[in-house]
């Protein structure tokens, strides 16, 4: 069974940084590509960032390119989202998700697996 764990969320001022880290297990992490959605109150979950099963391909949403990174660790299952210069817009609730297939996708029937997601809450 798959199991995804979201962890690294929090309230932090605009302008202000987070580190977001998903665990994974259950089945061979670098198999698969990995993404970060995200979902704000009353809103769709929205794409944000995803990587290619070996790290070297990352996609971002335009509206974080340049202020986010997307990065993984296959010795350690993990799936990280660096957060930089935050605004009260990206405040929501981040979820990690696990690819169908090895390349990175920016649309949820692309995912197979869902974290329970963790609240990133920015102040102005």
């Amino acid at each position: 069974q798959v199991q995804l764990v979201e962890s690294g969320g929090g309230l932090v001022q605009a302008g202000g940084s987070l580190r977001l880290s998903c665990a994974a297990s259950g089945r061979t992490f670098s198999s698969y590509a990995m993404g970060w959605f995200r979902q704000a109150p009353g809103m769709e979950r929205e794409f944000v960032a995803a990587i290619n099963w070996s790290g070297g391909i990352a996609d971002y949403a335009d509206s974080v390119k340049g202020r986010f990174t997307i990065s993984r660790d296959n010795a350690k299952n993990t799936v990280y989202l660096q957060m930089n210069s935050l605004k009260p817009e990206d405040t929501a609730v981040y979820y990690c998700a696990q690819a169908r297939r090895l390349v990175p996708g920016a649309t949820r029937d692309e995912y197979a697996y869902w974290g329970q997601g963790t609240q990133v809450t920015v102040s102005s």
